[in-house]
């Protein structure tokens, strides 16, 4: 497992003009715009998702300097209920895979012994610690929250890792509508296309000024407002396909990035930077045959969705008409002064007469019982659509339960989402790992690496609530077949030799994800058994010692007669 990014700037192969500057810009320009063209039928249906659920996690047009942004956007939104369920399943799955709170992987080699041995296991151990650090007082936690909601809504999440000089890593969410991603031979997304809107200044500031297009040198030295303009700017992420091994740069790295402005001429790019491991994660809910995109709950959610908000209109608007019904008057009342508010007065001519006043043009006494029952039926699909039951299940409680109990259920229900999970451990948890792992072996954060692990992979585990709900039938294998042990041993002792009770105690703790610094290694169990053996030996000989003096004692004062006594006659003393 090797390091994500060198967050250096490489310079191309010649200067702005040279045929590989253009060559490659005109391969990023066909890129997107056939990347564009692949999303179409996805955009459409992302932009009713949001509509519906979350409206400011998505872009329609990604339009420079829009005067708009601030404007209300979720007028579709009657009834809520679906934002709710949205939100709860994000903060479900990041606490039941990612939880800030507790430790939710390890890292081990693929070599059994090699796991066995204490220093590659404490160095492991420590590795782990230090990487939990990092994503703790980095940004990852709040980003990786966005993407669990992205990915309950509309199928797709991605998260871009930076190396960073302050936080060790710097992590930046994309939203629906500015990003384009393409999957490679194995299925799995191998490229990221952007586009989004930089600030004059911000551009200038990002990449350097010399790398910008005369339009951005122009306005920085107008300055003023010229610098809070904004510039379209394209963005790649994808393999290096011109990559050399070996070769210093951006040329020998298996990653390649590329920023530059969109609608300029194809002699300018911003930058070209080369990673070592894949700089981004972009896990999917589900998928279908080869698609790019995942589908999602919220697709699924989303006819009750829409049904919902009618259902919340029409409720709302009998209520009106029977609250605030429309009237009739007499003619007499025309351009004469009236009043609908409660404890009003209009004065009519004759008031007792027939057909002269105010009434209801209809009056209606609706029944709101069968529509409220309805629209709490679709507000319960959508929250089991969501996986809402999995994660409130506490709350559904009718009665107080013990805390093993509840967790015991917690974890139960996790594993319906069990296939989700494993995409998203698969496509989202191990690149990030992966790339952070790199970054911080790469800037000497660990300690020194082990000789025993020279050349060696490593690979992650997880042991999120998930993982150990998977874990749970195997422990309990284990604990049975001890208990059983145990109960023959009763009657026949000889079984216990069928176990070997030192590798049970090793899986078992590493079940249950167990830190190695609490499990003793065997070399050291067994040194300590060797020393408790021979402390033994000793006092058993020191015991014969002692028995032995006692009884020569003993013969010497037994009379045997002849003036001997039997010690003395057992040695053939005279």
């Amino acid at each position: 497992m090797v390091q994500s990014a060198l967050a250096l700037k490489d310079k191309i192969a010649g200067e702005k003009g040279s045929p590989e500057t253009m060559a490659l810009r005109e391969h990023c320009d066909n890129l997107i715009i056939a990347m564009r063209n692949d999303r179409m039928s996805w955009w459409t249906h992302w932009r009713e998702i949001a509509d519906y659920l979350i409206p400011r996690r998505y872009k329609w047009l990604i339009t420079p300097n829009q005067g708009n942004r601030g404007s209300p956007i979720n007028q579709r939104i009657i009834d809520n209920t679906a934002s709710t369920a949205l939100r709860i399943l994000s903060a479900g799955l990041m606490s039941g895979i990612t939880s800030p709170g507790r430790e939710w992987f390890k890292l081990s080699t693929h070599n059994d012994q090699l796991n066995d041995d204490s220093e590659v296991k404490l160095w492991l151990s420590d590795c782990t610690k230090r990487m939990g650090t990092v994503f703790a007082e980095s940004n990852f936690y709040t980003s990786l929250a966005t993407v669990y909601q992205d990915l309950g809504a509309f199928g797709n999440g991605v998260m871009i890792i930076y190396q960073d000089y302050d936080d060790v890593i710097r992590c930046f969410n994309t939203c629906h509508g500015e990003f384009f991603l393409q999957n490679d031979d194995r299925q799995d997304v191998s490229t990221l296309g952007r586009e989004f809107v930089l600030t004059v200044k911000q551009v200038a500031d990002m990449f350097g000024l010399e790398n910008c297009s005369p339009t951005v040198v122009g306005a920085i030295e107008t300055g003023g407002a010229m610098l809070t303009r904004e510039i379209k700017i394209g963005h790649l992420i994808e393999r290096n396909s011109d990559m050399i091994v070996g070769a210093p740069g951006t040329k020998g790295m298996p990653w390649r990035e590329v920023y530059w402005e969109m609608g300029t001429g194809r002699n300018y790019i911003l930058r070209i930077r080369g990673f070592y491991d894949k700089p981004f994660i972009s896990p999917r809910w589900d998928i279908v045959g080869n698609d790019a995109y995942g589908r999602s709950p919220g697709m699924d959610a989303l006819g009750d969705v829409k049904s919902l908000q009618v259902e919340q209109k029409r409720k709302a608007q009998a209520i009106d008409k029977h609250v605030n019904p429309p009237m009739i008057a007499d003619v007499s009342l025309k351009n004469e002064p009236a009043t609908m508010l409660p404890g009003g007065v209009t004065y009519v001519a004759n008031p007792g007469q027939h057909g002269v006043g105010f009434r209801p043009a209809y009056e209606i006494a609706p029944d709101f019982s069968g529509l409220v029952e309805d629209i709490k039926e679709v507000q319960e699909r959508i929250k089991v659509t969501f996986f809402n039951d999995l994660f409130m299940m506490i709350s559904q409680l009718d009665t107080v339960r013990t805390a093993t109990e509840i967790d015991a259920r917690k974890e139960e229900k996790l594993v319906q989402l069990g296939p989700v999970l494993e995409r998203f451990e698969n496509e989202g948890l191990e690149p990030a790992i992966e790339c952070v792992f790199g970054i911080m072996l790469r800037g000497k954060l660990f300690m020194p690496v082990p000789i025993q692990l020279a050349g060696q992979k490593i690979k992650v585990e997880y042991i999120s609530m998930l993982a150990e709900a998977q874990r749970a039938a195997s422990t309990a294998s284990i604990e049975r077949l001890a208990q059983f042990t145990g109960n023959l041993a009763a009657a026949k002792p000889e079984v216990m030799d069928n176990i070997d009770w030192d590798e049970m105690i090793d899986e078992y703790a590493d079940m249950l994800g167990v830190s190695p610094k609490i499990v003793m290694a065997t070399a050291k169990v067994q040194a300590i058994r060797n020393q408790r053996n021979q402390q033994m030996q000793q006092q058993q000989q020191l015991q014969n010692s002692v028995a032995a003096a006692q009884g020569a004692q003993t013969l010497s004062q037994t009379d045997v007669g002849g003036g001997q006594n039997a010690l003395q006659k057992m040695i053939g003393g005279g």
